[in-house]
């Protein structure tokens, strides 16, 4: 089960082989960090300067793995 806080490991997509931490999860999507980068055009406020800015979009978690931290010990000292 993949859920919030938990490192997981990208199988599919453009960043296929990276590893990140769940950071938000909704229906069987998930945003991890630094993972699937897109680009929004933000609109200027009063508090905040518009612009485009880069942020995470949702992967769905069919696309994710759970990493075992406990197995990547064991293997690094083999």
């Amino acid at each position: 089960m993949i859920k919030k806080g938990l490192k997981v490991i990208v199988l599919a997509g453009r960043d296929k082989k990276k590893e990140g931490e769940v950071i938000d999860r909704k229906k069987n999507r998930a945003k991890v960090k630094e993972i699937n980068m897109v680009k929004k055009h933000v609109k200027t406020t009063k508090e905040k300067k518009g612009g485009i800015v880069s942020k995470e979009s949702f992967i769905h978690i069919s696309n994710l793995r759970l990493i075992n931290e406990k197995k990547k010990k064991v293997e690094a000292k083999k």
